[in-house]
């Protein structure tokens, strides 16, 4: 989520509909979807098309899949089934029993009490609502009615389970949250016979200063914490959404934030992050929970070292309306303090010791020698679980001086951290694009090179950089150039054409013979030379290594200017033709391109720009070459399938063969 890339997409045909939320088996890292109700499908990561993943055709409507950290996923079927993944495969168009009659499920939850899988669902049924207790292993189910209440209904539910007692906390439509508590029972195969009807308890009133919330997801944080997102409704004002967090133990508010761009009414929350769609985009926000005091549920505390705050969070990531996850620490939060709301005191380690975030807005006017002395101390210090965001700020607090100061750029300083650090773009995001404008060539290859995270812009951005900067300028520029050095042809002379056939296949004489046309002696020599310096051929090699989302990239690359991109398909085509001169395809060098990767950006490219291409005359020569060159290769590799029936044949003789005996054999290949 911080890096913003999209890791893996597949797609269901056209008429289908994916019909519950699809869940990944942290067992056997596969993802598991259930669309049109019935078709089960089971894919991994490396699968590209979902049509051609495993497929399963079940014999009742799915409702719901859960997946267990331990005990593996659940599938609960409409009719109240509840049968595990493993039993299900074993015998996909088995009959599912049907447990529910004429009643709909709502909601449904899984949790593992021990080594046991239970889940629990509710079911409504003319107004009145039911809750389902399985734990699908010992075949134990318990049915229960929940308390009816004339006056308003449940609209969400969530659960969580604690000393063999279930806790199903319900938001009701009159603005309120009640809780319900259900024992888990022992026995393994006797089903109860009648009905217990569950009596609710009164948890929490949903009132922010006299205004009502309406409630529409609720969380569980831990036992003293919930989160509520709703609407608030101010007698006189346009109701506002909002996200809250409730201590239950004291029945209080204990803070709350507006959502001025709306949501979708969903809350989810994993590993201590709320996750909501805010406005057009995900927002992930950190929570931070720790025991509930009377002190700091009122809001009290006095101790500012104190760590009994009973909730921290980081609202940063709604201000910034982008798909972001802060990785900062509350300390390093406080550098943007001034602007953003600090809902907590925080600890501050020892007394009379400043915090990071203080120390940079103590340094924010600092002389140039003082803030980079005191910054270096503070990089070497011991390294904390907080270091990587330390380094983050550092390096915002030298790029925020750069952007208020224009002589000011300290390049040896910045180039050490991003080569002895292990930064992201994420934590420093200011920093290529200083960069750029700088026009620092090293510290960008080094940028490319090391992040993981980089936004598709700024790689385009420093592609038009590259195959803009003169071969001259260039020249006198230090850039690392053992990506380069090893194949890179340094001479631009006229090189002697090589006639013979290469390793994978290719020649130009071969490439006469199919293509019935003559290939011009300069485009050859072309074709043997590269097209840029070492320097550029060094730098476009950081940008081929960089990880990108091609729908993203594509409307960028369109708008690369048309000398540039023939330039670049030009050097991207001398790799090919390096890489295709060798059998394993590699290029010699540190982190020299890979064939995929040249591949994928000489076709992301012509993709781009092949209406430019095609009109222009100076890529006429080099579109044809390419062509050519390409069918060799299909040509070649489609001789040798031919044939390997033949050497597999050849392979199994040669096994059969006494290793004692000598002798001559004639294998006539077909």
């Amino acid at each position: 989520i911080s890096d913003q890339k999209p890791l893996g997409c597949w797609s269901v045909k056209h008429g289908q509909i994916l019909t519950c939320p699809v869940v990944c088996n942290s067992e056997t890292h596969e993802y598991i979807a259930v669309h049109d109700d019935k078709v089960l499908r089971i894919w991994k990561n490396e699968d590209m098309n979902l049509d051609k993943a495993f497929k399963a055709t079940l014999s009742a409507d799915v409702y719901r899949i859960h997946s267990l950290p331990q005990g593996g996923p659940l599938v609960l079927f409409r009719g109240g089934a509840v049968l595990t993944l493993d039993e299900l495969l074993e015998a996909p168009q088995q009959e599912i029993e049907n447990l529910i009659s004429a009643e709909d499920i709502r909601w449904s939850g899984a949790f593992m009490e021990g080594q046991q899988p239970v889940l629990i669902f509710t079911a409504e049924k003319d107004g009145d609502f039911f809750v389902y207790v399985q734990k699908p292993k010992l075949s134990s189910l318990h049915k229960y009615k929940l308390e009816r209440q004339e006056s308003a209904k449940p609209l969400c539910f969530t659960a969580h389970i604690t000393n063999q007692t279930v806790t199903l906390l319900c938001l009701y439509s009159n603005h309120s949250v009640y809780q319900v508590l259900i024992p888990l029972h022992q026995d393994t195969e006797e089903e109860e016979e009648e009905e217990e009807i569950l009596s609710k308890s009164l948890l929490l009133n949903l009132s922010v200063s006299g205004a009502a919330l309406k409630g529409t997801s609720l969380v569980v944080l831990d036992k003293d914490h919930v989160a509520v997102l709703g609407s608030l409704a101010a007698p006189g004002k346009k109701p506002t959404e909002c996200l809250t967090i409730w201590n239950t133990k004291f029945q209080t508010l204990q803070t709350s934030k507006e959502l001025p761009l709306g949501t979708s009414g969903q809350l989810w929350c994993y590993e201590e992050k709320f996750f909501l769609i805010h406005g057009k985009v995900l927002t992930v926000i950190m929570y931070k929970c720790e025991t509930s005091s009377l002190a700091a549920a009122v809001g009290k505390l006095k101790d500012s070292q104190t760590l009994d705050v009973s909730s921290f969070v980081n609202w940063n990531t709604l201000e910034d309306e982008e798909l972001v996850v802060s990785f900062q620490s509350q300390e390093s939060v406080a550098l943007k303090a001034e602007s953003r709301m600090n809902l907590r005191s925080r600890s501050t380690g020892q007394s009379g010791t400043l915090s990071v975030g203080q120390l940079l807005l103590k340094l924010k006017d600092a002389s140039t020698y003082v803030l980079e002395t005191e910054l270096r101390k503070l990089m070497a210090k011991p390294p904390t679980p907080d270091l990587q965001a330390t380094i983050g700020c550092v390096v915002t607090a030298l790029t925020d001086r750069c952007k208020k100061n224009p002589k000011y750029y300290p390049q040896n300083f910045l180039q050490e951290i991003v080569e002895t650090r292990d930064l992201s773009y994420s934590l420093c995001p200011d920093l290529m694009a200083v960069a750029l404008e700088k026009k620092d060539m090293h510290l960008l290859q080094i940028c490319l090179e090391r992040f993981p995270d980089i936004p598709e812009e700024i790689i385009y951005a420093c592609l038009k950089a590259f195959l803009s900067m003169s071969e001259d300028h260039l020249k006198s520029i230090d850039v690392n150039l053992d990506s380069a050095i090893c194949y890179v042809d340094v001479e631009f002379n006229d090189m002697e054409v090589k006639t013979e056939i290469l390793e994978n296949g290719f020649s130009a004489e071969m490439d006469q013979d199919m293509c019935d046309t003559k290939i011009p002696k300069e485009s050859q020599s072309n074709g043997e030379s590269c097209p840029v310096g070492l320097q550029k051929a060094a730098l476009l090699n950081a940008v081929l290594h960089s990880a990108y989302t091609e729908t993203f990239l594509l409307p960028h690359l369109k708008n690369l200017p048309a000398r540039q991109a023939i330039l670049f398909l030009r050097y991207l085509y001398y790799l090919y033709v390096k890489c295709s001169e060798k059998v394993n395809t590699t290029l010699p060098g540190i982190r020299s391109p890979t064939i995929n990767q040249i591949m994928d950006w000489m076709c992301l490219l012509l993709d781009a720009q092949f209406t430019v291409m095609v009109m222009l005359p100076e890529a006429k020569d080099l579109l044809s070459n390419l062509h050519k060159f390409v069918r060799a290769q299909v040509w070649f590799y489609s001789e040798l399938n031919k044939i390997e029936g033949s050497l597999r044949e050849l392979q199994r003789l040669n096994h059969l063969r006494e290793s004692q005996s000598y002798s001559i054999e004639v294998l006539e290949i077909i």
